[in-house]
């Protein structure tokens, strides 16, 4: 975890908020806490022009109108600053940390200091997809607990989100930022229990969805009630995806989960759901599904496939096994875009 005491400024040629004197060795995690527009270029603002005074790279991934807030707040300045669009980048949450991870990597042979800043969270994101996002944040703290002098600000707009959503921002960044100070944050949840298996609950599918056991001799089975069900929801041109994504799922039940197991198919308004049980455990892979395969590595393939295919997927282990939910849109739009 980051050590740090008061005193220094970021270096920005302008007027910045104090902050504290930062481990350069560790990996910084904060939350910026803002109100709209002026809120989130008065709090990123210092941090970007930060990096660009200290040559050290950066990487933006907020929503376009955020983009071409910061790109004219920069003037000629924002050629030196690199851009993602997170409606795009972070439609599944799940995607996010191999994008920063591949950031991480293109500078670390240089030994550079590194900044980032990620907003996946915003008014209009559904229930499943901020749980989501809840959990990425928590597990950005794992995937780059070595990554060192990295400072990475996740921006949280307490003037359009639920506070319950910005309670969450405190438990899952050992730091929050709000006005002129960056404090240690006393609801920091901690890397033990970020590792620890993910049990929030999920809400239950509708009583009407339809319901299969499956074991190998029933796998093509399954294959087939998939196309069916989602060709018949007007799925379309999608559906290829969402029959292999279900079946990287049944094969990774049949092999590790026991040998078999139930699907669930629903509708829940402009998506299908296929959600798969079985009683295996995964331990110990809390980032399983998050982080790219590397080449040649054996197995490790299944949810990582899943999570590129899909719109959004969720984990979960339960008091006698695990659940993973597919979500597969119907239009292949992002989620409600930010502001």
């Amino acid at each position: 975890m980051s050590r740090h005491r008061r005193g220094t400024s970021e270096q920005s040629g302008a007027s910045s908020p104090a902050v504290h004197e930062l481990d350069p060795t560790a990996f910084h995690h904060e939350a910026l806490l803002y109100e709209g527009d002026d809120g989130f270029l008065g709090g990123t603002l210092p941090f970007v022009r930060g990096a660009i005074a200290a040559e050290e790279p950066i990487l933006i991934a907020v929503s376009a109108r955020r983009i071409a807030l910061l790109k004219e707040a920069l003037g000629a300045d924002a050629d030196r600053v690199r851009f993602a669009n997170m409606a795009e980048l972070g439609a599944n949450p799940a995607r996010i940390i191999p994008a920063w991870q591949e950031f991480v990597v293109e500078h670390a042979a240089r030994g550079r200091r590194l900044r980032g800043i990620g907003e996946p969270i915003w008014a209009g994101r559904s229930g499943a997809e901020l749980d989501e996002c809840h959990r990425h944040e928590a597990l950005l703290n794992l995937a780059f607990a070595d990554a060192k002098g990295f400072r990475l600000m996740c921006p949280y707009d307490t003037s359009a989100l639920a506070p319950d959503v910005v309670a969450e921002a405190a438990r899952n960044h050992p730091h929050v930022r709000s006005a002129e100070r960056v404090e240690a944050s006393p609801a920091w949840s901690g890397l033990e229990e970020i590792a620890a298996p993910h049990r929030a609950p999920l809400s239950p599918p509708p009583a009407d969805a339809f319901e299969l056991s499956f074991d190998l001799s029933t796998m093509a089975a399954a294959r087939a009630e998939v196309a069916r069900r989602a060709s018949a929801a007007g799925l379309n041109g999608r559906t290829d995806d969402l029959v292999l994504a279900v079946s990287e799922l049944l094969t990774n039940s049949v092999r590790h989960g026991g040998g078999a197991g139930t699907l669930t198919i629903w509708r829940d308004g402009g998506a299908v759901i296929c959600e798969v049980y079985d009683h295996g455990t995964i331990r110990d892979r809390p980032l399983v599904g998050r982080e790219r395969p590397l080449r040649g590595q054996l197995g490790g393939y299944g949810l990582w496939l899943v999570n590129q295919l899909c719109d959004l997927v969720q984990l979960r282990t339960v008091p006698t096994g695990n659940v993973v939910r597919a979500h597969m849109r119907l239009a292949p739009a992002c989620p409600m875009t930010p502001a």
